[in-house]
């Protein structure tokens, strides 16, 4: 087998395992006395769990509450890449997107999103769960005839066990990345009322029903499916709704000729993009080793450590990678190509950061670098605007991470060969981008059709920061080009 190999493989945990986890949320994160041991169980006494197993749901809980904090701390990352890229008449208006839609996110998600992506039960079994709303709280005391007993037991779950509140802030936190990367994609032109339609159907609906059939135990997941960490269940998604998006938008005005010619927007402040890029390299940190989910005991931290190694490898593979690529077609080193292709690196390291050896993640990064110049390339030529290149870094290569996991990653089963596991890869990730083009495809269209999803020319010359929100982010001097007081 190629990558890491058979000691990684025995590590239980990932993504993957948290639909067990909303199982044991279900049952009032009380424990299946059947199958969890003495101290796991709703009326054991607390003094029946072991020191060892509570200092392991201990560490588990803490680390991915910070982990969870790691990648919430991505969309002030996004923020920046979007602002820094765009126009400064729009940093307002960019702004309070970011800010919306990870908060209507989070409610959306809180109220059906969670149980429907990781369910407790099925509507249709392996295609869509049954919904629900709020968290149970878990490891909860009561005194019973002078004994402290869990009332509600702290949540087990075959050794990937941490409180239910810091797994969903960890699972809220990724679906608010797959509905902010719509927004460089649509960036200077949508309504900010059909932003947050948008955002909300994304975020309550269309993530986490797709994100069921992998991470819920769905029908992708019976299939073989792997997807460590989201390269096609979170960002493929937001890289395919944003193209859906970008596409009945049109272009902004003047980003194209009468005849066609291509006539760039240069955006307002590289610096901004340039932290943006850092800020969210940073909380990948988070996205990806935090995807362990377990990480107490030596070979979960020597794990979830290792994931953080393929990690970098794979960023720096595609900044490098991109710098070249596009010094070549462009006769100039282009920074903001070099910084989408640390951002492309690291989507197609995501999906199989804990199964590809350090010499694989070279080559996968390498390549997500590259095809983030190249995509950006082919979006110009097709004249679909896309200010931030949202597709290229989170379409184009989400879909070559999850094809990746199969050429270069470990194979999941023993009866699966190469050629076996490489077919359900596509056949997975195919069935996901599908699902997000098609659904957004058909929000973005109603939204157009009634009038709702684009400002008019007026408003769009002005700048989305005055006609849609009435202020400017910066001081009006300085919009105009003069110095900042």
């Amino acid at each position: 087998m190629l990558g890491v190999g058979a000691p990684l493989a025995t590590v239980a945990s990932a993504q993957e395992d948290a639909a067990s986890v909303m199982e044991a949320d279900a049952a009032d994160a009380g424990g299946d006395a059947d199958s969890a041991p003495a101290g796991w169980n709703a009326g054991d006494e607390v003094s029946a769990l072991s020191y060892d197993d509570a200092n392991d749901y201990t560490i588990n809980t803490l680390i991915m509450f910070v982990c969870a904090v790691l990648v919430l701390f991505m969309q002030a990352g996004f923020a920046m890449v979007e602002v820094g890229m765009n126009s400064a008449k729009n940093t307002v208006n960019i702004l309070a997107k970011n800010v919306m839609d990870l908060s209507v996110g989070v409610l959306l998600y809180l109220f059906i999103g969670y149980s429907l992506m990781y369910p407790g039960s099925w509507i249709a079994d392996g295609y869509l769960g049954s919904p629900s709303a709020f968290i149970s709280r878990d490891a909860q005391v009561e005194e019973v005839d002078g004994a402290e007993v869990w009332a509600a037991a702290p949540t087990y779950s075959d050794g990937a066990y941490a409180s239910n509140s810091a797994d969903f802030l960890f699972q809220v936190a990724f679906a608010a990345t797959a509905a902010t990367i719509v927004s460089g994609s649509v960036a200077g032109r949508m309504k900010f009322g059909a932003y947050l339609v948008y955002s909300a159907i994304l975020t309550g609906l269309i993530y986490p029903i797709s994100g069921a059939w992998k991470w819920g135990g769905g029908f992708l997941d019976a299939m073989g499916f792997q997807d460590f960490a989201g390269s096609v269940v979170v960002h493929a998604v937001g890289g395919f709704a944003g193209l859906a998006g970008a596409i009945f938008l049109g272009p902004r005005l003047g980003r194209y000729s009468a005849d066609g010619k291509s006539i760039p927007i240069p955006g307002h402040n590289i610096a901004f993009a340039a932290l943006g890029v850092f800020i969210l390299w940073i909380g990948w940190y988070g996205f990806n080793p935090g995807s362990q989910l377990t990480y107490s005991g030596a070979m979960n931290a020597e794990a979830t450590t290792y994931i953080a190694l393929t990690t970098t490898i794979a960023a720096s593979a595609g900044a490098v990678l991109a710098m070249i690529l596009g010094w070549g077609l462009f006769g100039k080193p282009d920074l903001t190509m070099a910084l989408n292709g640390v951002l492309g690196g690291l989507v197609a390291i995501t999906a199989n950061c804990d199964r590809v050896g350090q010499f694989e993640a070279l080559v996968i990064g390498g390549i997500g670098g590259a095809l983030v110049v190249l995509g950006i390339v082919l979006l110009d030529k097709l004249k679909i605007d896309d200010p931030v290149g949202a597709w290229p870094v989170h379409g184009l290569c989400g879909v070559w991470g999850g094809i990746a996991t199969g050429i270069f990653g470990d194979i999941p089963a023993d009866d699966m060969t190469r050629g076996g596991f490489i077919t359900v890869q596509v056949i997975a990730t195919v069935v996901i981008c599908v699902w997000a083009f098609v659904t957004m495809s058909v929000v973005f269209g109603v939204l157009k059709a009634i009038g709702m999803l684009r400002v008019s020319p007026e408003e769009e010359q002005a700048g989305l920061d005055i006609s849609e929100h009435g202020m400017h982010a910066y001081p009006s001097d300085a919009v105009a080009g003069g110095a900042i007081a």
